[in-house]
């Protein structure tokens, strides 16, 4: 039986990278199963042992290796003796071990996922030159692609773009249209804008110091305006002491700790919501709330222009412009018909562009043409 070996930086817990790592998963155990393959997943920073992941009708079991960077390299070679129709790594900083791979086996075809941010700047030259040797490199958007050939010096016909889709469970929620509780400090009256990350000073790119900044401008024309910033980090406590210091902290409003069930009762229950950031390889929290039909703002940067249309689904902005944002608010919340509108062209580009069933469908057909080649 040929076997398809999945090598994955994380899969359990939550976050884009893990969820793109869990859809990737799920289709490509369905994938194995109608072709006659076996599959091995192996995670390096999930906890130790085998665990069971369900998405969606698709169950499929990956090891976890607890962070323990030998053993997890020791399992990938190991499983390479096993020779292999097909490797894929759901991260750039795992092609070395692919390349590693090819010490036990020189049969299989290889890919490689890329995300975003990772690659806009010159990973190691191991890592770099390990990327290239992959048969095929997959990034989410025409940004990450961009840069997966000028920066990172992989041949344009060795790259291909496969954005992601929204995830079959929320698609479910969505279709049940069961009314989800709120959390507990959601705003329960007024105009709601809502982001979602993590604020970490790592990630202060996603822009929720100008969202807090931009605030004071908006309550001028909408006093009746909200913040939610969903999620928890290191970097609360100044963005907490920026709404102070601005005089708006009783109009902000964090949000950590949320289940699914509460994040998608948020999507529901908002006005707006808005993602300046001028980091995201592609912004899957703004398909579900696309997927809501609410009116989004993202920053004019990364993969997020491949998931809005400026001016038709949504609206970009510069990251880091205060104007330019509470403009681009204050025009969507004053606007409820413009942004009904919005709304309805989402859902429309959702269905046609990101749902679950449209990327399992093109990751499929890759995961053909790539043993297809190896056959050839």
């Amino acid at each position: 039986m040929s076997l398809v070996i999945g090598l994955f930086t994380q899969v359990l817990s939550p976050g884009g990278v893990q969820r793109a790592s869990r859809h990737v998963a799920a289709v490509t155990a369905a994938f194995a199963v109608d072709r006659g393959f076996s599959c091995r997943f192996l995670s390096l920073n999930d906890p130790q042992g085998l665990h069971s992941v369900r998405v969606g009708s698709s169950e499929f079991s990956v090891t976890g290796h607890a962070r323990d960077k030998a053993q997890f390299v020791l399992a990938a070679l190991r499983s390479a003796g096993r020779d292999p129709a097909l490797v894929i790594a759901l991260h750039p900083n795992l092609a070395p071990i692919v390349w590693a791979m090819r010490l036990r086996s020189r049969k299989f075809r290889s890919i490689v996922f890329a995300h975003g941010i990772e690659v806009w700047q010159p990973l190691s030259w191991t890592r770099r030159r390990a990327l290239r040797q992959a048969d095929l490199v997959i990034g989410p958007s025409e940004d990450t692609v961009r840069h997966l050939i000028s920066t990172q010096g992989v041949r344009a016909e060795k790259v291909r773009r496969l954005p992601w889709g929204l995830d079959p469970d929320f698609e479910a929620r969505l279709a049940a249209r069961v009314q989800q509780p709120l959390p507990s400090g959601f705003p329960t009256e007024g105009k709601i804008i809502l982001t979602v990350g993590r604020w970490d000073p790592a990630e202060r790119y996603k822009g929720a110091d100008t969202m807090i900044s931009a605030l004071p401008r908006v309550l001028r024309k909408s006093p009746d305006a909200f913040l939610a910033l969903v999620g928890d980090g290191a970097d609360r406590a100044r963005l907490e002491q920026l709404a102070r210091d601005l005089g708006v902290s009783e109009r902000v409003r964090f949000l950590p700790g949320l289940t699914q069930d509460e994040l998608f009762a948020c999507y529901a229950a908002c006005t707006v919501f808005a993602l300046p950031s001028r980091g995201e390889g592609f912004g899957l929290v703004f398909l579900e709330a696309m997927a809501h039909g609410k009116p989004v703002i993202g920053g004019a940067h990364g993969g997020t222009p491949d998931v809005i249309e400026d001016g038709v689904t949504g609206r970009l902005v510069q990251h880091g412009d205060i104007e330019e944002l509470a403009g681009a608010l204050e025009s969507l919340l004053a606007d409820p018909a413009g942004a009904a509108e919005m709304g309805a062209k989402e859902r429309i580009r959702i269905e046609r562009l990101f749902s679950f069933a449209q990327f399992q469908g093109r990751l499929t057909q890759v995961l053909d043409d790539v043993l297809l080649r190896k056959h050839s």
